[in-house]
């Protein structure tokens, strides 16, 4: 059907519509050039392409100016409406009403971020925009602005340290790593990991590669020591799991460390040694800056977290 389309109007000027409007309205060859600030002779070769195209004479000639045929009473009826509507695309900025609309983004986003921000997006959603669906589709910093190109998401969530200069970020929230485990099977002296205690405990991994090796275990290295890492898996779905019922830490974000502590009865600890902290940003491209309904996810998303960030402070 695209083809199709495309072949019709590879063969004709859009331009004529606004002729055939002025002839239709003025009723007169010459003030319709006039209305069009072109020459009596250039509308002429208008109306003899138009009347090309459609296989009718449009318009005859009367004691009067020219007066429209049938052919040409059925093509103003369809014509008008269709230049309205081109004329506010072009003209007025497009609108997104989240109440009625109807529309699907596809997001990209690691399962520790979708556990922590869709429960809460969804809602909002419900509430708000009961027409708006989400699709989530899994990614992280090497992959996201590879897909964000090739248009297999809309919008990105997550840690990017580059953002290249055909794509926009928007920071949401900073985050730390932390240990999580069960305080009944895992115990301290204090509220707090030592290091002592961090390193006599096995530990749980995600890692992206699903090594037994990450980022803890190169700066403990730096320090000469080391941590037996007993399970590895790219995901953390089965982490907290794991250290509820076994006496193992699981070192992860802050923000998803909160999220199996309330859940799972855990305890949650900072690092008994210093870590850099991290950002979570939005990201999405800028051929899509004037997309009304993308701007309005990006500000529920950041809504969002600010309330989040609120309720947290005033615990």
């Amino acid at each position: 059907m695209t083809n199709i389309i495309e072949n019709d109007f590879r063969h004709f000027d859009l331009n004529l519509l606004l002729t055939f409007r002025a002839l239709f309205e003025e009723r007169s060859v010459t003030r319709a050039a006039q209305r069009l600030f072109l020459g009596q002779p250039a509308v002429s070769g208008a109306l003899k392409r138009l009347r090309e195209a459609f296989g009718d004479e449009l318009f005859v000639r009367t004691s009067r100016g020219i007066a429209p045929t049938s052919r040409a009473l059925e093509l103003a009826r369809q014509i008008e409406p269709f230049l309205q509507s081109l004329h506010q695309v072009l003209t007025q900025p497009p609108v997104f009403d989240p109440a009625s609309a109807q529309r699907v983004f596809r997001i990209g986003l690691s399962d520790s971020l979708e556990v922590l921000m869709t429960p809460e997006i969804m809602d909002r959603l419900s509430a708000t925009a009961p027409g708006v669906k989400l699709i989530a589709r899994p990614t992280d910093s090497t992959r996201a602005a590879a897909m964000l190109d090739e248009g297999e998401i809309e919008l990105a969530v997550g840690v990017f340290p580059e953002c290249a200069q055909w794509q926009r970020r928007r920071p949401l929230f900073q985050w730390r790593f932390v240990s999580v485990y069960n305080p009944r099977l895992v115990k301290t002296r204090r509220k707090r990991l030592t290091m002592e205690e961090f390193l006599q405990h096995r530990h749980v991994l995600t890692s992206f590669s699903a090594g037994l090796q990450g980022f803890i275990d190169e700066r403990l290295a730096v320090e000469g020591l080391k941590r037996e890492v007993v399970f590895s898996s790219a995901n953390f779905a089965t982490s907290p799991f794991i250290v509820r019922r076994t006496p193992a830490i699981a070192t992860v974000p802050d923000f998803i460390g909160c999220v199996w502590r309330d859940a799972l009865d855990l305890a949650m600890s900072p690092l008994p040694f210093d870590v850099p902290g991290y950002e979570v940003s939005l990201m999405w491209s800028a051929a899509r800056d004037q997309d009304p309904g993308l701007a309005w996810l990006a500000d529920v998303f950041a809504q969002a977290f600010e309330e989040k960030g609120k309720r947290r402070g005033s615990r």
